[in-house]
């Protein structure tokens, strides 16, 4: 049964359990970053959904772009064939694009992000 990591770290995430489970995945939840970093170490999910925030002035160190950048990074060498899903604010959308040049994102959904399309991504990429 192919595996789906939900990383839920604000009210604005999409609950697509249901589609998730109507397509045969697994999903996995956890709140944050952290815990998807400790889950990533013992298992390797097929898809991953997360929100982006950009680390405006000092949030994350002044160093990295967004909340992701420390998660994508683990990813590359615990999971590295795991296809990232990013949903984003459309204020911030513009920001993705810095992190995708130096992680791989599969698909960028500018929030709200919708089920038909979230259930044609998946349907088009099943393993």
């Amino acid at each position: 049964m192919p595996t789906l990591l939900s990383i839920i770290e604000s009210s604005m995430h999409p609950n697509f359990g249901r589609l998730y489970h109507k397509l045969g995945f697994e999903e996995k939840i956890v709140n944050s970053i952290r815990k998807a970093i400790s889950l990533l170490k013992s298992q390797q999910p097929d898809f991953i959904v997360a929100e982006f925030f950009y680390g405006y002035g000092n949030n994350y160190a002044g160093v990295n772009i967004s909340n992701l950048d420390v998660f994508l990074s683990t990813l590359q060498k615990y999971s590295p064939h795991t296809k990232v899903i990013v949903i984003v604010e459309k204020s911030e959308r513009q920001y993705v694009d810095k992190l995708n040049e130096l992680f791989p994102i599969h698909a960028i959904f500018v929030h709200p992000a919708k089920e038909k399309e979230m259930d044609e991504l998946l349907n088009n990429n099943s393993l």
